[in-house]
């Protein structure tokens, strides 16, 4: 009776318990807490008996320890978010713990392994601003995003990083989340947020997976494209420079010589060729030297708040993405999981889920 994750799930509800591994081991009647470590670190098997003894003496399900559609002390999440309870995120962070477990169990199951390699960058938190804007600079060179970034941001991540990257339905004030697992990266994102957001925060979460080892984020920040830690404002630096690169900027002629009246218009009009919003745009002059602060300061948000727009534009992104949905896809199609089971991980009707299949060009399992 052995999974990757038994002895992971074992720790987290160890600690959630506030026992030490010595505790565990007169609980389970090991002589010594070496049997513990080995357990939780996936060096020793546990056997039938042992999870049996697990359930008991922990007082949890069996499906907590052998559920793999769980994502239990195998993660860690960083979320943006405003004003959002602990407990309100915690029971979405759940949610989202079994979209991407689901991913994970299943994917290399149908022949979607994850990648054998992760990418990095080179950056620390003692690193200036100016370097994290320079790596954004050099990210969009070197895998080719073009005139507007934003457009290709996501294709990138997911065929050139392995980066899962899910659109999904969230409460309001939640943004979006970084996740690391050790054989996986995910970003999920509030499709509801307006466009620009969007894409911040996507460029924002990317500089958290590319970065985690040495400067591993809070569980949970505001979101916000200006201030915070120097963890966060570096990542703002490089998800602004991303999706703003100065060659692209460059193209618009000279910021300086924009008359404080006009200036509000041509921010609006030029964040949205570049998909972005125009108070990000507004800073991202700054951090260039091509806008002066004072100037900056002197346009008021309520001019740029949706792009100058009336309302910020209805339409959303579909739920998950592509790769994801191919994924499930496959696995109910070669029974690996039913079509009812796999609706509601996803929190779906059967009905509701053929339609997303379609949505996202991929063909329905036959026994849709």
């Amino acid at each position: 009776m052995t999974t990757n994750f038994i002895g992971a799930r074992i720790k987290a509800l160890r600690e959630e318990r506030r026992l030490s591994q010595d505790d565990l081991a007169r609980l389970f009647g090991f002589k010594d807490r070496q049997t513990v470590s080995a357990i939780e670190t996936g060096e020793r098997r546990v056997t039938a008996e042992e999870l049996v003894l697990a359930v008991e003496k922990l007082g949890a399900s069996l499906d907590y320890f052998t559920d793999p559609f769980l994502l239990v002390g195998e993660g860690r999440f960083s979320w943006r978010q405003t004003d959002v309870g602990p407990q309100k995120l915690s029971a979405y962070e759940r949610s989202a713990g079994r979209w991407i477990a689901a991913f994970r169990a299943i994917a290399p199951q149908v022949g979607r392994s994850a990648p054998l390699l992760r990418r990095s960058l080179g950056i620390t938190r003692h690193q200036r601003f100016e370097d994290a804007m320079e790596a954004g600079e050099r990210f969009v060179a070197e895998f080719g995003l073009g005139d507007v970034p934003a457009k290709r941001l996501v294709e990138v991540m997911e065929r050139e990083l392995g980066i899962l990257v899910l659109m999904v339905d969230a409460f309001q004030g939640i943004s979006g989340a970084a996740c690391r697992l050790p054989e996986l990266d995910v970003v999920v994102i509030n499709r509801h947020e307006v466009e620009g957001r969007r894409h911040f925060d996507l460029a924002h979460e990317l500089f958290h997976i590319l970065t985690w080892d040495a400067m591993p984020p809070e569980h949970s920040e505001e979101a916000r494209e200006t201030g915070g830690n120097r963890v966060e404002q570096l990542a703002n630096n490089f998800a602004s420079a991303v999706l703003m690169p100065t060659q692209v900027l460059d193209r618009y002629g000279d910021w300086s010589a924009i008359g404080v009246g006009d200036l509000a218009g041509r921010l609006n009009a030029v964040a949205n060729e570049l998909q972005v919003t125009a108070s990000a745009l507004k800073w991202r002059l700054v951090a260039m030297d091509r806008l002066k602060p004072a100037i900056a300061r002197s346009v008021p948000d309520a001019a740029l708040r949706n792009n100058g727009r009336d309302a910020a534009p209805a339409a959303v992104p579909p739920l998950f993405s592509k790769p994801f949905m191919e994924v499930i896809g496959l696995a109910v199609d070669e029974g690996r999981v039913s079509a009812r089971r796999a609706g509601a991980l996803l929190d779906l009707t059967v009905d509701d889920l053929a339609d997303l299949f379609t949505t996202h060009g991929v063909s329905s399992p036959v026994d849709l």
